[in-house]
């Protein structure tokens, strides 16, 4: 790598890695790391649990000034990437080019706006902050989209004694992350906490009614709400790429060492790389990858020479109303339940042919894991089931 040293683009949990990784890999040249939030790197998962609700909670940091100062990483806050050239080796600011020997792209995703009267997204410390000011006056809440971060704002509201609507265009909330089966079950947890699920339902328009809003639904009801909170997806924040010649579709687009050119990598959400466990490309948006995903692009942008393939069994966990939901893998249209959704554990098993593809567990915090290494081992879904049924004995 040349004097220019190392660019990271994105200081939320990728960006911090990456560059905290460069530096345990034992590079000791330049470390820039460039945020577009004021804030030091912090930790997201909290803003839709404890911190949305209790406005004692310090914001979740995840490193201090003085700790990036310690491994000599200089830190740019409050100043989002405007552009990159890939010919000149910079990346822009502004009116400012910072030169770059390698590149690590760890812009993340933006929340997907939902015009009308007073909605509220959560993706960033700001968005949680927003919310939380408005809790103590909340009775009536509309959460537009029953994805996980929905669900999590819903089980905060529900603690508070609000009443919550979600409302979901598709026939069922998370049916790409779980699948059809899996999703009904799911849902099955809003209905039993008090959660009014509105399904298969678009909305067509959030006007002003007084200190609150009026919800128009495609069904040709209306809701009145205190709070509108829209959860329908994010984008990867890939704009500030357009015409530098990095390759984007859905996300920046990276071969199996996370490279997307030459030394220029990508991790986290914003990446789209070729999984070879899977054998398909995937962008994952969840923590534990986007912690392995950065640290393995820093490993590959500081030594090139060196560079390995990235692979990885999609891991994500969410709380609902007092319960552990972990998923491990990907869905597959063959699912084998172990339990009874209505109790308060169970499991469903993912197969593709006879290899084991993904699990699913509710309260089972201890064995999921152990199915995310029989991913791994690709093992075939017979042995990982002979485990299954072996503990529900």
């Amino acid at each position: 790598m040349d004097k220019a040293g190392l660019v990271v683009v994105g200081a939320s949990l990728a960006g911090l890695r990456a560059a905290t990784a460069a530096r345990r890999a034992g590079y000791d040249g330049p470390v820039t790391l460039i945020g577009a939030e004021p804030h030091l790197p912090y930790d997201r998962p909290p803003l839709s649990k404890a911190f949305l609700t209790d406005p004692d909670r310090t914001p979740p940091t995840l490193a201090s000034a003085e700790a990036l100062a310690d491994l000599d990483i200089d830190v740019r806050l409050g100043e989002a990437a405007t552009g990159l050239s890939t010919e000149d080796r910079e990346v822009l600011i502004g009116g400012t080019a910072v030169p770059f020997g390698s590149l690590i792209i760890a812009t993340g995703g933006a929340a997907i706006p939902l015009p009308g009267h007073g909605v509220h997204t959560l993706r960033t410390l700001d968005d949680a902050r927003a919310i939380r000011a408005r809790l103590a006056t909340t009775s009536r809440a509309v959460i537009v989209g029953g994805g996980f971060i929905g669900a999590e704002i819903a089980t905060a509201l529900r603690e508070r004694g609000a009443a919550v609507t979600i409302v979901e265009a598709a026939e069922v909330p998370l049916v790409r992350a779980v699948g059809p089966r899996m999703a009904a079950a799911l849902a099955g947890l809003h209905a039993r906490n008090g959660v009014d699920l509105r399904l298969s339902t678009a909305v067509r328009a959030i006007t002003p009614d007084g200190a609150g809003s009026k919800v128009a639904l495609s069904d040709g009801g209306v809701l009145d709400a205190d709070l509108v909170i829209a959860g329908i997806g994010a984008r990867p924040s890939v704009g500030w790429l357009e015409g530098s010649g990095v390759p984007l579709g859905d996300g920046v687009l990276c071969d199996r060492t996370l490279c997307a050119a030459p030394g220029i990598y990508a991790a986290g959400d914003v990446a789209r790389w070729h999984n070879p466990l899977f054998e398909t490309t995937m962008r994952l948006e969840n923590w534990t990858s986007a912690s392995a995903q950065a640290e393995a692009a820093a490993r590959n942008a500081v030594a090139p020479g060196k560079a390995t393939p990235f692979s990885a069994v999609p891991y994500f966990w969410s709380d609902w109303y007092g319960k552990r939901i972990q998923m491990v893998g990907v869905a597959a249209d063959d699912v084998d339940l172990f339990g009874d959704p209505e109790d308060e554990s169970w499991l469903a098993l993912y197969r593709s042919g006879d290899r084991l593809v993904g699990a699913l567990a509710v309260n089972q915090p201890g064995r999921i894991m152990k199915y995310r290494a029989h991913i791994t081992r690709r093992s075939s879904w017979r042995d990982a089931a002979d485990l299954a049924k072996a503990v529900a004995r």
